[in-house]
């Protein structure tokens, strides 16, 4: 007996000696993905047409800066860092949740129709209710929202649409998790039409408006929205955090899920709402950006595999240093222009969708 108890202790020690390892490596790649986000954003501030150093930066953030380093850092280019880290990071949370209820790897707001819904609902905004104008000082003709929360609030809705009629196919039995993302290509296809219509019955300012929204910018948030969007972006993260567990269980099936006392439906249809919630805020403010919640989520399970404890927080660190390299790119290719940022997101996605309908194809 003695001799079997031995073992048995022997071997519970190095159970929780490979469950340490198995946490210290998880816990790793969080910390790398946190340097890695610091060194970009870092590099970030002082990368641009008006080249800032290091040291220009610091003494900004002292209060000792020039006034032209204090108005670039604090009014442009800060409230662009944090806005690709809160909109990366809240659209990869939200692919990553939608990958995981659906339980399909292509499952994002990109592909089940969300962006494109609220860029329908945004164009209705610039289009029928005045939202865009031209503005003609020194000559330069530039287009601006000039409602931007009502094109905002009609992105969002345009946005939900989608999400209700996804929610509606999930309730019936029949239809596979597959079948849900095509349907939200046909959503995407759908809504691309309603917004070409309404684009060709525009006139020249409203038409140029739609066009303008719809290329994703990061520089149109102010610090308020950005706080807008952490409001919805904090008690959602801390709600699937809180469900992490029942993410994991939903892997195995849902009836596997329910013989372990997970509430499957009530948790596919919250679950859905708050990641549908969260990307349409993130969208309905900067405009369509393609593939962030698809990629990241992808790019991260090699490193921290499928549990959702890591797995959540690791898509989020790796969502925000997606869109912040993307928003380096686009400011630093051809400097002093900047390229649209959904552009940059989609050269970057297109290619990881090609390879994942590839894969399973192979499947």
């Amino acid at each position: 007996m003695e001799r079997l108890h031995l073992v048995n202790n022997g071997s519970g020690l190095h159970y929780r000696e490979a469950y340490g390892r198995y946490m210290a490596g998880k816990r790793f790649v969080i910390l790398v993905l946190v340097a890695l986000l610091i060194g970009v954003a870092l590099f970030s501030i002082t990368a641009g047409s008006a080249g800032l150093t290091l040291g220009e930066v610091f003494r900004t953030f002292i209060g000792t800066g020039s006034a032209q380093a204090q108005a670039i850092v604090w009014n442009v280019r800060l409230p662009r860092i944090f806005t690709a880290i809160v909109v990366g990071g809240a659209l990869a949370l939200a692919g990553c949740v939608m990958q995981s209820v659906l339980r399909n790897p292509l499952a994002s707001s990109s592909t089940l129709g969300i962006s494109h819904g609220a860029a329908f609902g945004a164009a209705i905004a610039i289009v029928y209710f005045s939202a865009g104008s031209q503005h003609n000082a020194a000559g330069s003709g530039a287009i601006s929202i000039t409602n931007p929360y009502l094109v905002t609030g009609c992105a969002f809705m345009g946005g939900m649409i989608s999400v209700f009629v996804i929610l509606l196919l999930s309730r019936i039995k029949t239809v596979t998790p597959a079948a849900m993302v095509l349907a939200g290509v046909a959503l995407s296809s759908l809504f691309r039409g309603g917004v070409a219509l309404v684009q060709y019955f525009a006139d020249d300012v409203a038409l140029a408006s739609v066009v303008y929204w719809t290329f994703g910018d990061l520089g149109r948030t102010s610090w308020h929205e950005i706080g807008l969007i952490l409001i919805i972006l904090g008690p959602t993260f801390v709600y699937f955090m809180f469900n992490s567990w029942s993410y994991n269980g939903i892997q195995s099936g849902t009836q596997t899920a329910r013989s372990l006392g997970i509430h499957v439906d009530q948790l596919i249809i919250v679950s859905m709402v708050l990641a549908a919630l969260l990307a349409a805020s993130a969208v309905s403010f900067v405009g369509i950006i393609d593939f962030v919640g698809l990629v990241a989520p992808h790019m991260v399970r090699k490193f921290v595999g499928s549990d959702y404890r890591f797995l959540l927080p690791a898509s989020m660190l790796a969502g925000a240093c997606i869109l912040l390299l993307s928003d380096l790119c686009s400011r630093t290719i051809i400097a002093p222009i900047v390229l649209p940022i959904g552009a940059i997101t989609s050269f970057l996605g297109a290619p990881l969708f090609i390879y994942l309908i590839y894969k399973g194809a192979k499947k």
